[in-house]
């Protein structure tokens, strides 16, 4: 039977109910079409009303009539070819040829961010990529991530602080959560345990193809300056090159008294290294001037890390020089200063004192103590001392100071005198009372040259001996 349309105020508020439609008498056989929108009034059925009111999209539930976003799975990005920082659902195909690259991950991120990496080239093995963190964990993990197999595909997905980055799909990736370490070239390079030790007798230059940001991965050093030359006449011996030497927390090896607890945090650069020469003995030619003190060492430098060459020992009427050392004071007072210019640790100490005596001088000073001062007789002061390391696996003193010429206790007694010794570590010996010339401080260790000795009545002078060059050692854990 055909239905007579209704007016739209045929039917009273809730005149209608379930009991008064007979079961099947509405069928969808009995409708022309659909019923457009005009047909009911706004907000007639609810979401409540209906028997599914949401819908699942990619694992989440969505009311009907919410507005939100379906991207797609991965928007893939151009070859990257250098360091770039990630957005948050998309892909990139790095290419690695040309160098080891760079991803940083995004600053913030929230739970279900995704990005994707795949490797372009097949370079990975033989220039990495590193995934730099960005200050969130990846694999719970505060480390960086470092990708070294050729054709490695993954997803990283976020989850929370704690987890941080979490890689969901990986495909040829032998290691996620590798450790970093440095690694470089340059210098004579030895092996010991899982260090590796660069040492540069010469300049050079350190090469950092690898440096990773994580805790404990700095590298330490030592880094001794060029010892300073001896007096002539009257001579003070020559001061030793700055001593500077790190070793942090947990490092195998006993380091110098004066070592500091913190290494250098590298990058990926070249580092020039600078290894400074030992300063030349005072020569002042017969007869006067015979006033000539020696020459300063040269600096040594790696890095931020500066060590000042030693300070020329007195002679004649000169005092000493400051310098890492200090040269020591000729008979007119005045031994050199230590630690020039001032840094903490010290880099070493200041010259002896001639002690008024009027043809003898003080020794110069050393990385572990300060120059001897001179003594009656006619004896020159000694060396100061220099320190120990095992920074090489074994150890080896670095940094001490020349001793003093040997005179005659003229207008005393005029017996000859003993020439000073050198400090422990490569201070070489003053010279003679019969005008000996003064030793040279070894190389490579820094240390003082000695001073020239004198003989007042036949006015033999001699020449102050040469500084020993300094030396830089980069030590660092490579595996």
């Amino acid at each position: 039977m055909a239905l007579t349309k209704l007016p739209k105020n045929a039917l009273g508020t809730g005149s209608v109910d379930a009991d008064k439609i007979e079961d099947g008498t509405i069928q969808n056989a009995e409708l022309a079409g659909s019923l457009s929108e005009d047909k009911f009034a706004t907000g007639t059925i609810a979401n409540a009303k209906l028997s599914n009111s949401s819908i699942t999209v990619r694992g989440t539930a969505r009311n009907l009539g919410d507005t939100f976003t379906i991207g797609v799975d991965v928007d893939w990005q151009s070859v990257q070819t250098g360091d770039f920082t990630a957005a948050v659902g998309r892909g990139y195909f790095v290419n690695t040829t040309s160098g080891v690259i760079t991803v940083t991950l995004p600053t913030s991120a929230s739970i279900g961010d995704t990005i994707s990496i795949k490797d372009y080239a097949g370079t990975f093995a033989s220039n990495n990529l590193t995934i730099s963190r960005n200050g969130h964990n990846i694999q719970g993990v505060a480390n960086n991530s470092l990708i070294s197999t050729n054709r490695a595909s993954l997803v990283l997905v976020y989850v929370d602080a704690t987890k941080g980055w979490l890689f969901t799909d990986e495909h040829n990736v032998q290691s996620l959560e590798q450790i970093q370490y440095i690694s470089a070239t340059g210098g004579t390079v030895t092996t010991t345990g899982d260090y590796k030790i660069h040492s540069f007798t010469g300049d050079g230059c350190f090469v950092v193809s690898q440096a990773p940001l994580g805790p404990g991965t700095a590298a330490d050093y030592l880094v001794v300056a060029g010892g300073a030359g001896g007096g002539r006449t009257h001579a003070a011996g020559g001061g030793a090159g700055g001593f500077r030497e790190s070793k942090q927390s947990g490092a195998p090896w006993v380091a110098s008294p004066l070592a500091t607890p913190t290494g250098l945090t590298l990058t990926t650069t070249t580092y020039p290294v600078t290894v400074g020469g030992g300063g030349s003995g005072g020569t002042s030619p017969v007869p006067a001037p015979a006033d000539n003190p020696g020459d300063a060492g040269s600096n040594s430098v790696f890095a931020t890390i500066t060590s000042a060459g030693g300070g020329g020992g007195g002679g004649g009427n000169s005092p000493g020089v400051a310098g890492g050392s200090g040269g020591g004071s000729s008979p007119t007072p005045g031994e050199g200063a230590g630690n020039t210019p001032p840094v903490s640790p010290p880099q070493g100490n200041p010259g002896g004192n001639s002690g008024g005596r009027t043809v003898t001088s003080g020794g110069g000073g050393g990385a572990g103590a300060s120059g001897g001062d001179t003594s009656t007789g006619g004896a020159g002061g000694n060396g100061g001392n220099g320190v120990t390391t095992n920074i090489l696996n074994s150890p080896v003193t670095y940094a001490g100071g020349g001793g003093a010429g040997a005179g005659n206790d003229y207008p005393g007694p005029g017996n000859p005198g003993s020439p000073g010794s050198g400090g422990s570590g490569g201070g070489a010996n003053g010279g003679s009372t019969s005008g000996g010339t003064g030793g040279t401080g070894s190389t490579n260790t820094g240390g003082g040259g000695g001073g020239g000795g004198y003989n007042h009545p036949t006015v033999a002078r001699g020449s102050g001996g040469a500084g020993g060059s300094g030396i830089v050692i980069i030590r660092y854990k490579f595996q």
